[in-house]
């Protein structure tokens, strides 16, 4: 498989940082600042609901903070140092070397994909050997909700990551395009951001709510 060449690119003066804010950071601000109250909403029914099951299984029973290979805790720490990685990959575009780029994206992509695979496993063994489903009880229905909607957030996330790698690697995005993926890397940072307060709430506060 060929592999992008390591070629430095000179840095467009759009690729310099600017001044104010673009109508394209305005944009990705308002649509995190949704997204934030969305979650916002969805947590707090979590809360409020957690704890009022009649019957099992309750969140003791089922989540399982581990850091073993492909548990929470270990699909975590590769959700979160991605955005270390797409943090580089843009800070190389800036500097035109488009390499490092594709490296570091590739790298984000990765880890993603890892978070979103361990997810699979952890609701498999949850449905098949727990029994517990959105329809289970109240539980089911917010683990299920506000987990599943963090998910879909990062497959839509991922989506997009591969397609501009697959662009890249064609030698279809360069330092020019450096702003829309900069934009592109807030919207991860605000899925990885996220995640520490679903995380918090379901795996931290649910295991200790009083049944």
């Amino acid at each position: 498989m060929s592999t992008a060449p390591m070629t430095a690119y000179p840095t467009p003066p759009e690729a310099l940082p600017q001044d104010g804010m673009s109508n394209g950071k305005f944009g990705i601000g308002l649509m995190i600042v949704s997204e934030i109250t969305f979650f916002g909403t969805l947590i707090a029914a979590y809360v409020f609901y957690i704890g009022r099951d009649i019957n099992p299984p309750y969140p003791q029973d089922v989540l399982e903070v581990s850091i073993a290979p492909f548990k929470v805790l270990f699909n975590s720490v590769f959700l979160l140092i991605s955005s270390v990685w797409i943090w580089l990959a843009v800070r190389a575009m800036r500097k035109g070397r488009m390499g490092a780029f594709i490296f570091w994206w590739a790298l984000t992509v990765v880890c993603g994909a890892e978070f979103l695979v361990g997810t699979g496993m952890e609701w498999y063994d949850m449905i098949v050997n727990d029994g517990v489903w959105i329809g289970t009880n109240l539980f089911g229905s917010g683990f299920y909700t506000v987990v599943g909607f963090h998910a879909f957030h990062v497959t839509m996330g991922l989506i997009v990551l591969t397609l501009i790698l697959i662009l890249a690697l064609l030698g279809h995005v360069t330092p020019r395009n450096v702003e829309k993926i900069d934009l592109v890397s807030w919207y991860w940072h605000f899925v990885d951001g996220i995640w520490i307060v679903v995380f918090s709430v379901v795996y931290i506060f649910g295991n200790q709510a009083i049944t």
